[in-house]
């Protein structure tokens, strides 16, 4: 669904404030697809509901001319309570108008479903019925969403199935005090808002073929797709200069943006770990493969050295082919991805201010036309900043045969 320099408008309530699955999806069309030039916008509102953002975006969103828009509404939409009909009348009629409002200005839609609850939340002093009325509830407009997308020929993206399933398999796995939709209930950790963000990428159309490197070893040489580089090839090293990254789920100690998960600290059986949630859904295969394949080589194993950390595999794992991300969480473009990271995370957390509080406080109510404009002169080197940190990274990989 998108095309090159797209401005992505992300619209939800509370769970999009968190500014937590927005930044994985800027991260990732900023670092893994930059050739798609996507800009994005997040405008998140806590406790919103459809109505409220319909009643809104002309003011907040179209005028910034999005040309793709996600929604993710539903969770204060369901009220904390057993379905009723007027529940979903009103969620279906509103999201509606937003679908509408949207395409009459020429922007593309993919309506996402709300995600689930993973207990009653003690906050809500309405909420009544059990955990399974709850999620049987935001099931049943999940469900209208899907209608939704299909009449209105929009994307969709089903943020609900994935988030409950994985939910369930992580409790198994994990234990019981894995909480998918986050310790309140509600609001996720960045394994349940990995999740989110695959579901909208997933939606996007993106195909996940970040990078493959294809080495002979008998000859030595590497060749490499679209976005590297290879600098050189001598005694088992390839040198690349690549101008895509990889997705990295964690960031080195010292380097790391604000509340995203360090290298060292990471554990992926918990439910703050972004490498816990790719190993609940099929994010690396799907959204990130950046691929060596070895072959040719004398010897049953290699050891395989990517920056600081070495791996051992066998020469048919080689052959097939090993996700070097996925291998190596903590790699040579980690500290490049915490810059441009931490630069998406201070841009966001402008644009909630910018909405928020002066949009619809004084300055907004005062003049919106001066609150637009100074505002915007203030997001402006944030923006800029974003590109700034991202350049080319110079790395290299090492491949000798197992003694």
């Amino acid at each position: 669904m998108l095309k090159t320099g797209d401005r992505l408008a992300i619209c939800g309530d509370s769970i999009t404030e968190q500014k937590m699955y927005s930044r994985i999806m800027e991260d990732y069309l900023t670092m893994c697809v930059p050739d798609l030039k996507i800009t994005v916008r997040q405008y998140g509102w806590s406790g919103e509901r459809a109505p409220g953002f319909l009643a809104r975006m002309t003011n907040d969103c179209l005028r910034f001319k999005p040309t793709i828009a996600t929604t993710c509404y539903g969770m204060n939409d369901h009220e904390y309570r057993p379905y009723e009909e007027r529940i979903g009348q009103t969620y279906r009629e509103k999201s509606e108008a937003i679908i509408e409002a949207f395409k009459a200005s020429g922007t593309r839609v993919i309506q996402g479903s709300p995600g689930c609850v993973g207990k009653m939340p003690g906050w809500v002093k309405t909420a009544n019925g059990n955990v399974e009325d709850l999620n049987l509830n935001l099931c049943n407009l999940r469900n209208i969403g899907i209608e939704l997308a299909q009449k209105e020929h929009v994307g969709f993206a089903d943020v609900f199935w994935p988030m409950l399933t994985a939910g369930v398999a992580a409790q198994k796995q994990f234990g019981t005090n894995y909480a998918i939709a986050g310790k309140d209930g509600v609001h996720p950790g960045w394994a349940g808002h990995t999740i989110m963000a695959y579901a909208f990428l997933k939606a996007m159309g993106l195909k996940g073929e970040i990078g493959t490197f294809t080495v002979d070893l008998k000859k030595q040489k590497m060749t490499a797709t679209a976005g590297h580089e290879v600098l050189s090839s001598k005694n088992g090293a390839y040198q690349l200069k690549s101008s895509r990254y990889p997705y990295c789920p964690c960031e080195p100690e010292g380097h790391s943006a604000p509340s995203y998960p360090v290298c060292e600290k990471d554990n992926p059986e918990r439910d703050d770990s972004i490498r816990s949630a790719m190993g609940l859904i099929p994010f690396n295969r799907d959204l990130n493969r950046f691929v060596l394949i070895a072959k040719n080589g004398k010897g049953n194993s290699f050891k395989v050295t990517w920056g600081t950390e070495t791996r051992s595999f066998t020469s048919a794992q080689l052959a097939k082919g090993i996700n070097l991300v996925e291998e190596f969480p903590l790699n040579p473009f980690s500290e490049a991805f915490a810059k441009v990271d931490a630069a998406v995370a201070a841009k966001q957390a402008f644009e909630t201010k910018q909405i928020k509080q002066i949009f619809h406080g004084a300055e907004g109510k005062a003049d919106m036309d001066k609150a637009v404009e100074s505002t915007e002169q203030q997001r402006e080197p944030l923006a800029d900043a974003i590109q700034k940190a991202f350049a080319p990274v110079t790395h290299t990989i090492r491949i000798s045969v197992q003694n």
